[in-house]
């Protein structure tokens, strides 16, 4: 066994290990990394190596657009985004079948893509919507279901900060291709699961919404239209290249900041919580990518990657069965692994093998986003789930039996996405965004 191949054991082998244990992810890379180069290269030479690359890492001026559209999102979960959201959803869904069903579903569409987070959008949803389904008569664990299935969908939809350390880990793929490219593919997702929630509503004959008169609606509309509109100014301007990523979302840090306080939703007691999640959450994402880096660096050195590839590519040389396989280990990597670690460690790794095969490096990123989105809703390590299931107040044995029935149409549009390319194309390219 070469010392390349035992190095490349170590380092997964260790990795893994430690964090069955508990070991925090990033420590967990830190260590691996370590031990791993160790194998390659004398002591203190991999250890200055593995500092440089984790600063190195991080020395990026696009990472500021993760920071500051973090903040942006913070700011919308302030409150008063939220109900006027709801209330667009709640027109939107009509007069359909088991239409509080549907306002989730258009409402965590609506605000997920707006505040970039799956877990704001399920908390946020989950805590309005669930006292208003059960006053309907619906089942709390199917309300439950309905809302943690929907949740990820905001993380596909841009802006959300997935797509941005794809376009880092990818070489530079375009941002404003990446973000133009989520909303076919987000919107498929919610589309989906609102026709199961429509023939489960006609089987179980769930309610009616009452018709809402022409004046109502119109208010509704116009209430919502601010917030709406920050979606155009910042995806419009990224595509367009008005601004880049990182001034876009120092623009919408601005835009969140003026709405919050037209809608008198912001209140100065609310900054310090607001900085304080921002710079948490931002710094343990960073911490992620500096370790990554070095991690990065010894899969590089060792040419592992390399030869991860070519393992895949001699499995098969059809197309559609190594797309199968590479949506089948995304959907087992995200029921274990949070979003970004799992983008970090396995994005150098399966996207030579999808360029090989003819993957357009957009796509690609699409399914990466959707694949791990899904993983947030999955069993063991799905946040979103356990988010859902505590404003829900159901157990997570309780909704799992109703979140089946949505399981499939959550995996049919995934499946959809990583064999219709045009679903993730077809935008960027009408809008002339793709080859930027």
């Amino acid at each position: 066994m070469t010392s390349v191949v035992l190095a490349g054991i170590v380092l997964f082998a260790l990795f893994f290990l430690l964090i069955f244990f508990g070991v925090p992810i990033a420590i967990s890379i830190g260590l691996s990394s370590l031990a791993a180069g160790a194998m390659l290269l004398p002591f203190d030479e991999i250890l200055i190596v593995v500092s440089q690359q984790f600063v190195a890492g991080i020395d990026s001026f696009v990472l500021l657009s993760l920071v500051f559209f973090t903040l942006a999102g913070s700011i919308m979960n302030t409150g008063g985004i939220a109900l006027r959201l709801i209330n667009l959803a709640k027109l939107l869904a009509g007069r359909l079948p088991g239409s509080l069903a549907h306002t989730n579903v258009i409402g965590n569409t609506l605000f997920g893509a707006l505040s970039g987070s799956a877990i704001a959008s399920a908390a946020t949803m989950g805590k309005i919507m669930a006292p208003m389904q059960k006053k309907e008569g619906y089942d709390p664990s199917y309300s439950a279901a309905v809302n943690v299935a929907s949740a990820p969908a905001g993380l596909i939809i841009p802006p959300s900060g997935t797509p941005i350390l794809y376009s880092v880990l990818s070489g530079g793929t375009s941002i404003g291709a990446l973000f133009i490219a989520g909303y076919v593919p987000g919107i498929l997702m919610s589309v989906l699961i609102m026709v199961t929630a429509y023939i489960v509503a006609k089987r179980k004959g769930f309610a009616v919404s009452e018709p809402i008169r022409f004046s109502q609606a119109a208010k509704v509309v116009l209430d919502a239209i601010p917030s709406l509109m920050l979606i155009v100014v910042v995806i419009g301007g990224i595509s367009f290249g008005v601004f880049t990523a990182t001034e876009g979302a120092a623009v919408a840090i601005l835009y969140a900041v003026v709405l919050s306080l037209i809608y008198r939703s912001l209140k100065w007691k609310d900054i310090p919580v607001i900085l304080r999640d921002t710079v948490m959450f931002s710094g343990v994402i960073l911490l992620l990518i500096g370790a990554s880096g070095a991690m990065s660096w010894i899969l590089s050195y060792s040419k592992l990657p390399q030869m991860l590839s070519s393992g895949i590519l001699d499995f098969s040389g059809n197309a559609a069965v190594l797309m199968l396989i590479i949506v089948l280990i995304l959907l087992l990597v995200g029921t274990f692994m949070d979003i970004a670690p799992a983008l970090l460690i396995f994005t150098p790794i399966l996207l030579p093998v999808a360029l090989e095969f003819g993957v357009d490096p957009v796509h690609f990123g699409t399914i990466m986003s959707m694949g791990l989105a899904i993983g947030t809703i999955t069993p063991p390590v799905g946040t979103v789930l356990f988010i859902g299931s505590k404003v829900g107040n159901v157990t997570v044995e309780q909704m799992t039996k109703p979140l089946l029935l949505f399981y499939i149409p959550v995996f049919l549009a995934f499946l959809a996405v990583a064999y219709i390319p045009a679903l993730s194309l077809w935008l960027p390219e009408l809008m002339g965004v793709l080859n930027k």
